[in-house]
């Protein structure tokens, strides 16, 4: 997919103090000094996986907490890392953290492995004695209805570093999420009770803001279109797509070039769609009337909206803004995010067949991806080019942003394996996923967290970093297993 151009990604912001007691400072020369430099190790390895960091310094008194808590509430960050240098009293880091007003990890990070016990001195014990006050600061915090984790290891620990990136990409995705714009285009397709949103608890939870479009605002960009813009976005697309001869499906047709053309105009005029709107994701269905440009336009969008959904914009059909939201969520961890549904179960090769009319997330596909001509899309109005492939072999995750009864979001998740196979060949993304549990007791489990009907399927196992996308947002987090 070097063709094409990445949408921008947010730096996560992290705050990040270290912790001592003055009382040692006059007692212990150089231990402060020398706790400081294991901070700005620290600090360094942390800028070295690419995120902002905020210092607040080494913090020894509650006025210091004080201090350290105004330099972190007035440069907003998405979470904190309090490291743990040597013994402080809770009193002197619960205003900071306070303050701050975001989940704390607690960096438990002993500058060594061991310690030389037969020559042990005061002095370089405390150099050590990162552990010494974490159970403190635990129980001070859960007194104070504060979200914390703990991470435990050394300085050089890469155990405990794949913890502390795994926060990082989390606090990632979440500071994309809410800084994201995401497009409405139309409406939710009508019947799909799971689906309806309300774009003010979505904004109020996420922080994601919603831009009402209408299928006007498209029709004119894809007009205007150019003759040369068209001819580059449909050199765009050969690169990047097999064009498949019509196949088995009486649904299938031959790809003339009036269809591809009109794929490739649509596709321009959602290029500029995103660019004038600054879209970082689109949610849309329209039906159109018989014949109107605006059906036309709606039907021509499959192409165009995988090319968008591999740039890192996310586009999911039907109108389903929280699957688009878990879309985002996992394009930011890396993991792609395909809008997908469960199609059908296998019994005999206990595995789960889930795709999906409309775009896909090209990125991640296993091969090149086709594009097949169909002469109707069922269930819509319209026919032209839809995108067909499965996603890369080996670990997904899928992930679905449902609501519960009393208006909350919730994040549903489930590991597993894209396995070989045969799938459908009708223009229409398909995997054979195989999860943990044999397909019957599988989905019973997942119905019984109360989803919606669409996930976003991702590769890798991505559950360690949905926990704490879902901590960061202070969402439930189902996981199915």
């Amino acid at each position: 997919m070097n063709d094409l151009l990445r949408a921008d990604r947010a730096r996560a912001r992290v705050g990040l103090f270290g912790i001592g007691l003055a009382a040692y400072w006059p007692q212990f020369d150089g231990l402060r000094e020398r706790l400081e430099g294991y901070q700005r190790r620290l600090e360094q390895r942390l800028l070295g996986l690419g995120v902002e960091v905020v210092s607040a310094g080494l913090v020894d008194t509650p006025q210091a907490a004080r201090v350290a808590g105004d330099l972190l509430a007035a440069s907003p960050i998405d979470m904190l890392l309090l490291y743990t240098a040597t013994y402080a009293t809770s009193a002197q880091v619960l205003p900071a953290v306070q303050a701050a007003k975001v989940p704390v990890v607690i960096l438990n990070l002993q500058p060594t492995r061991s310690l030389d016990y037969e020559t042990m001195t005061t002095a370089e014990w405390l150099a050590n004695c990162s552990a010494c006050c974490v159970p403190e600061l635990a129980g001070a915090f859960a007194r104070a209805r504060l979200p914390y984790v703990t991470v435990t290891g050394t300085l050089d620990d890469e155990r405990a570093w794949g913890m502390i990136r795994d926060w990082v990409d989390a606090a990632g995705a979440v500071r994309s999420l809410r800084r994201a714009r995401i497009g409405f285009l139309g409406h939710t397709y009508p019947g799909m009770l799971d689906m309806y949103s309300d774009f003010t608890q979505v904004q109020a939870q996420t922080g994601a803001h919603v831009e009402v479009l209408e299928i006007d605002d498209l029709v004119a960009r894809v007009e205007s279109a150019s003759d040369e813009e068209i001819e580059r976005k449909g050199e765009q697309i050969r690169a990047l797509f097999d064009l498949a001869d019509p196949g088995l499906d009486p649904l299938a047709d031959a790809i003339t070039p009036e269809r591809f053309g009109w794929s490739a105009r649509v596709a321009v005029g959602l290029d500029r769609l995103v660019a004038d709107f600054e879209l970082d994701g689109l949610t849309y269905y329209y039906r159109g009337g018989a014949g109107a440009i605006s059906e036309r336009v709606a039907a021509g969008l499959i192409v165009g909206n995988s090319l968008l959904t591999a740039r890192g914009i996310p586009a999911s059909g039907e109108g389903d803004l929280k699957t688009n939201i878990a879309m985002l969520l996992l394009d930011r961890l890396e993991a792609g995010g395909s809008y997908t549904e469960f199609y059908a179960l296998d019994f005999d090769e206990a595995f789960v067949l889930m795709g999906h009319d409309g775009p896909g997330h090209i990125a991640i596909a296993d091969g090149r991806p086709l594009v097949r001509a169909l002469k109707l899309y069922h269930g819509k109005a319209g026919a032209g080019l839809s995108v067909e492939f499965k996603v890369r072999l080996g670990p997904v995750t899928i992930l679905c942003l449902s609501q519960t009864a009393e208006g909350n979001l919730k994040l549903i998740a489930a590991e597993g394996e894209s396995i070989p196979g045969p799938t459908f060949r009708i223009g229409n993304t398909n995997s054979r996923i195989r999860f943990a549990s044999a397909p019957a007791p599988f989905m019973d489990a997942w119905c019984a967290e109360g989803p919606t009907h669409h996930v976003a399927l991702g590769v890798g196992h991505q559950l360690r970093r949905l926990r704490n996308v879902a901590n960061l947002l202070g969402l439930e987090l189902a996981e199915v297993s």
